[in-house]
């Protein structure tokens, strides 16, 4: 973000004197202070997740979007994390110091609200032991193998190099100085601009894991359940060219998101709805458990019985010996899905890129090949074919 200076989590954009009158629009460079107007629990008593829905206020914003958008988040490190990071460095917290974007900010206030303290890197490592006595650290950075370095970074934060591994530096500049900005986090959003006017929609799953005996938290989901009361959390669209519903409404879709994947696609059948799109809508949705887990359970009933949701298919992974996934429901349906590739549909999956992505495009390709009598090469050059036509669509992370 340019230019901008230092402002306060839920204060608009100031210019600096002498710019009055280059006030930037609401966007990435200058987030809008959204009030949250609803984060409800989506798991049931029992469920092993933690899944909310968030609802925002975009209103006065001037900010706008349309279903297959992103929206992005500007969180904030936890005072408390922070507090703890002060207690062991030979600083107050009073010393101001500089923002990644320019400006200036107490240092205390720019390792909230500005700098990563999560995240490490080899390239992190290198510039923190130049300045440490660790000799465990040394030895890791002087092994120079990046496998090495990513397995050392795993698990751990700044907190644990300041604990484990003290480093020494001149004053709180050097100190901001080897440490990255903060950067926004993109969700895709869950709702159609269309349904709720003024808002927009976020499914998000709470990360918390323990490593190297330490509690740990992912920064902008744990900022939502745990920290955002009184706060108007900045925020942006991010638009997604690449994923939208097809221009033609008579089009069918079909639609692939298990866990929090599950989010463009509530967007996409309340847009279908609101604007009586008369293509056919597919869902296949997995979690691990239908009795704890099964996201907007009521609204995608509803949507099967006025008949807006022609064909709903669930994999709960845990409920049965055998684990069953999304991919595992397309093949048992093999002979429809072609069909429906046949008579047009565009093809959606949205979620985890390194399996279920990964997964669920195997299982296409074996459908083309058992289904539609492709050879292996056939089938790479269909999808390929369905990828430049936009007719299968990937939002996946």
């Amino acid at each position: 973000m340019p230019d901008r200076i230092h402002v306060p989590e839920d204060a608009p954009f100031t210019p600096p004197a002498g710019e009055a009158e280059e006030v930037l629009p609401y966007g990435k460079k200058n987030p809008f202070p959204s009030p949250i107007l609803k984060n409800v629990d989506l798991m049931k008593a029992g469920s092993e997740k933690e899944t909310i829905h968030v609802e925002l206020s975009l209103e006065g914003s001037g900010l706008e979007y349309i279903a297959g958008d992103a929206l992005g988040v500007f969180a904030r490190n936890p005072e408390e994390h922070v507090d703890e990071l002060l207690k062991s460095l030979p600083f107050e917290g009073t010393e101001e110091v500089p923002l990644p974007d320019g400006g200036e900010a107490p240092l205390r206030e720019a390792l909230i609200a500005s700098y990563d303290l999560r995240a490490l890197t080899p390239k992190f490592l290198k510039n923190w032991q130049e300045r440490s006595d660790s000799p465990t650290l040394h030895s890791v950075v002087e092994s120079d193998d990046r496998k090495v370095m990513n397995d050392f970074c795993w698990g751990r934060e700044v907190i644990d190099l300041v604990i484990d591994h003290p480093a020494t530096f001149a004053d709180a500049k050097e100190f901001v100085s080897v440490l990255k900005k903060l950067q926004p986090r993109l969700y895709s959003i869950a709702s159609s601009p269309n349904a709720h006017p003024g808002e927009v929609h976020l499914t998000i799953a709470i990360v918390r894991y323990e490593s190297h005996r330490r509690e740990r938290g992912g920064v902008c989901s744990t900022y939502f359940s745990d920290r955002s009361d009184g706060l108007k959390p900045g925020v942006f669209v991010h638009n997604n060219k690449a994923f939208k519903l097809p221009e033609d409404g008579t089009t069918p879709i079909i639609m692939v998101g298990p866990g929090t994947g599950i989010a463009p696609f509530r967007a996409f059948l309340e847009e279908r709805r609101v604007i009586g799109a008369k293509g056919k809508n597919w869902l296949i949705f997995g979690n691990p458990h239908r009795k704890t887990d099964y996201l907007y359970e009521e609204e995608f009933s509803a949507m099967q019985k006025e008949g807006l949701l022609n064909r709903l298919d669930l994999a709960f992974s845990r409920d049965q010996a055998e684990k069953r996934y999304v991919q595992h429901l397309m093949e048992e349906s093999g002979k429809e899905l072609w069909s429906w590739l046949q008579e047009g549909a565009t093809f959606y999956v949205c979620g985890d890129a390194a399996h279920m992505a990964k997964d669920v495009d195997a299982a296409l390709h074996r459908i083309a090949e058992t289904h539609g009598g492709l050879s292996e090469e056939e089938a790479v050059a269909y999808f390929k074919g369905l990828k430049k036509e936009k007719r299968y669509a990937r939002d996946v992370y």
